[in-house]
């Protein structure tokens, strides 16, 4: 499969993304063009969960939090810290890059509420339907600023404790994942923030250390044996 550049046309359009059942019962997309799901087939909820709610945000002992998130995609990661927000009575300022946004139709498709918290479909369905490059107020707890934009030439104006790197995998992105991205992270890391991801290659590693991050391999969830977490200290 060829790589996806930055150049390339819009890949999720009306009709070429698929809904799919993970292992766990949950949904994700799959997108035919590159052969790729926003998640974990072997389950979404217990990957997101395990990525990065135990690992990364759990471990930010903060009572107001600064999250960025690489890729809103479904809006899974984005929901999963609202409600452990709810949970916590902890404020969260979450900012999340997207070029390419699911559609809301689609999105909304999604059964991470009914699996979750379904009496909180309604902040789920506000996350996909708030408007995009701005702040919008979900509810108490949670802020969120959806920012239409590619991450490799975007310029960051403010510094985060926690980052939830979910972009597609380095042999779609390879540009996504390169030591100058995760330089500009740094920069822009608070002292003792964390970086979470999926992904565990020797060659991401490398660019994170080599950027200055600390970086620890970690037990992965079902499906994978390792993943990455990352520290500024």
């Amino acid at each position: 499969m060829d790589n996806i550049s930055v150049s390339t046309p819009p890949l999720f359009g009306k009709n070429n993304v698929e809904l799919k059942i993970t292992s766990d019962g949950s949904h994700t997309l799959f997108v035919p063009e590159i052969n790729e799901t926003y998640h974990s087939t072997h389950g979404s909820i217990q990957e997101s969960m395990h990525i990065f709610i135990e690992t990364g945000l759990k471990q930010c002992k903060k009572t107001e939090i600064s999250i960025l998130e690489i890729g809103f995609g479904t809006g899974l990661n984005a929901f999963m810290t609202l409600l452990e927000a709810l949970k916590t009575n902890i404020i969260i300022h979450y900012t999340t890059l997207e070029l390419y946004p699911v559609e809301v139709e689609k999105a909304i498709l999604l059964n991470f509420p009914e699996i979750l918290s379904s009496e909180n479909r309604n902040l789920f369905e506000k996350l996909h339907t708030s408007k995009w490059n701005e702040e919008v107020q979900i509810n108490s707890n949670f802020l969120l600023n959806k920012i239409k934009t590619d991450f490799t030439t975007y310029t960051f104006d403010k510094n985060f404790d926690v980052i939830y790197f979910d972009a597609f995998s380095p042999e779609k992105q390879p540009e996504m994942w390169s030591q100058q991205q995760f330089e500009k992270l740094y920069k822009h890391c608070n002292n003792g923030a964390i970086l979470t991801t999926y992904c565990a290659k020797g060659a991401v590693r490398r660019a994170m250390q080599a950027a200055g991050f600390k970086v620890e391999r970690l037990p992965g969830p079902p499906g994978k044996r390792e993943i990455l977490r990352s520290s500024k200290v």
